[in-house]
């Protein structure tokens, strides 16, 4: 995200007690197959099929969950040494899962939507017995007793998880880089970034380590990492995917949410996370079963508005400008009626920063009075600010964030979608620690240059990410499409008609063959 992505789950609140790691970074030995089952195709193949594709080959027994699994371990050992996206690789547990999965099926029991397919979850969320890091060497042995619930949910949808994806030290940044596992690197340019917070995640999608990703989002960290690997991510609405533990269980800022390669199985994967839980109090009711239902609407007449630079508050890159008119031009090819427009976003910065900078007093500042020396300069940064803010800042923050609803809310009564860019530049060289400079505007903090993503955030409207073109020079750029308070499904059906209406998630990174 942009920072602390997962701010709405607790990291832990006292240095950890060391546990013995149960996780191991390399090798592997399969078992022997339960049932045989032919493979549908070669191991490549299952690597780049769709999540729903995949599935669907799993439930009708032409696969097994446990050659699903060998290729996508065969493809890890290929490709992560270069882009170092998975960081805690737990290859004897996951076989234990697909083993598992194969002995249901042959049993004839319910499968869940997830049965078979691998996945890697973002090393901000809390897994039973494995190593959970948060990108911060505090954490380093860490292995939590129990899992979140996005996890939960997860494996009880049948998912086969095999490791943990890299993040930026408690997902402060939208950069993915720390002193536990180092940088993770962009598939399609092995010299840029891969974005984050959920960095590992989308650079892991990207190459094919498995078909679906969680992520969280706070500023950004769904949507700059899918915008910078050319894969889709998705911020809800607030409380569409709860969370627990939760240690602000109020605030809705920071958000939870799936990545794919597709729309739809960006889809598929919110149909497991979303859905009521009585441990959230922002939960929404509704359960998520809808959204893994076709996502194909006719788009003639929908009202679309469009903006290169939010309505000129954000500096935005020429090349990244031309890829958003482009997408607005897609939009009006589908028979949309399309408009040149944004809401009045005044407000946003104040509202995003300041609350932004309380979660982090209250989340990380026991850690910097622990280990002072130990907690990086943007952490710190970040927990003092949150430590200077009196009431009336909150409270005047507060006002600001109801304001700035309701002028979003009048603005979607003329239109159905909001189409912007989602990251204000191209992947930029892995060595930098920002952008500091956007169309010779100059960048200040670490912060300034995903504006583009966290003034959306402060609105809280459901946002997606979905590959939109590539710069002259091959680098992913993608575009941001918001839509009203807790349309997420419509989000997601137009979302799936722009993805149909131009392939471009279909170009894989070369380092594939």
């Amino acid at each position: 995200m942009t920072d602390m992505a997962s701010a709405a789950q607790p990291v832990p609140a006292v240095p950890p007690r060391p546990s013995p790691p149960t996780t191991h970074i390399r090798g592997r030995s399969a078992p022997a197959p339960l049932v045989a089952s032919p493979p549908a195709a070669a191991p490549g193949g299952l690597c780049d099929m769709t999540a729903r594709d995949l599935a669907a080959l799993l439930r009708s027994g032409a696969v097994s969950a446990r050659e699903v699994l060998d290729a996508h371990l065969t493809r890890i050992e290929r490709t992560n040494p270069d882009v170092n996206a998975i960081v805690t690789l737990v290859p004897d547990a996951a076989w234990e899962y697909a083993a598992a999965a194969d002995a249901r099926y042959a049993r004839g029991e319910a499968l869940g939507p997830l049965h078979g397919l691998p996945i890697a979850h973002k090393d901000t969320h809390d897994t039973a017995g494995v190593r959970t890091t948060y990108g911060s060497p505090l954490l380093a042995d860490n292995v939590p007793e129990r899992d979140e619930l996005v996890v939960e949910r997860m494996r009880a949808a049948g998912a086969v998880p095999l490791g943990k994806t890299n993040v930026p030290e408690f997902a402060a940044g939208s950069h993915t880089v720390n002193t536990v596992f180092g940088a993770t690197r962009n598939p399609y340019d092995l010299t840029r970034s891969a974005g984050g917070s959920s960095g590992g995640a989308a650079a892991a999608l990207a190459c094919g380590m498995h078909p679906l990703a969680d992520g969280s989002d706070m500023g950004g960290s769904l949507r700059n990492p899918a915008s910078f690997c050319n894969v889709v991510g998705f911020r809800p609405s607030p409380g569409r995917v709860p969370t627990w533990p939760d240690a602000t269980p109020w605030a809705t800022m920071a958000v939870q949410g799936p990545m794919a390669r597709t729309v739809a199985d960006t889809g598929l994967l919110l149909s497991v996370l979303a859905g009521p839980d009585a441990r959230s109090p922002i939960a929404l009711d509704e359960p998520g079963t809808s959204f893994a239902e076709p996502l194909d609407r006719d788009m003639a007449g929908l009202r679309v508005a469009w903006s290169p630079n939010l309505g000129g508050r954000v500096p935005v890159e020429p090349e990244v400008a031309a890829v958003v008119a482009d997408a607005a031009a897609v939009f009006e090819r589908m028979g949309c009626a399309v408009t040149e427009d944004c809401p009045d976003l005044s407000g946003a910065e104040e509202v995003f920063r300041t609350l932004r900078a309380w979660q982090f007093a209250s989340l990380i500042g026991p850690w910097l009075d622990a280990f002072p020396e130990r907690v990086n300069a943007s952490l710190t940064w970040n927990v003092l600010a949150g430590r200077g803010l009196r009431g009336e800042d909150v409270a005047r923050a507060e006002r600001l964030h109801g304001e700035l609803f309701h002028r979003v809310r009048l603005f979607f009564d003329r239109y159905d979608v909001l189409v912007l860019p989602v990251s204000q530049l191209a992947p930029f060289p892995v060595e930098w620690d920002f952008p500091h400079e956007v169309a010779g505007t100059e960048m200040t903090t670490y912060l300034d240059w995903m504006r583009s993503a966290y003034l959306v955030s402060a609105t809280g409207s459901p946002a997606l990410a979905v590959p939109a073109g590539f710069t002259p020079g091959g680098l992913p750029v993608g575009v941001q499409l918001v839509g009203p308070h807790r349309a997420d499904f419509a989000v997601l059906q137009y979302g799936h008609a722009f993805e149909q209406a131009t392939g471009y998630g279909a170009r894989r990174p070369t380092l594939l063959g």
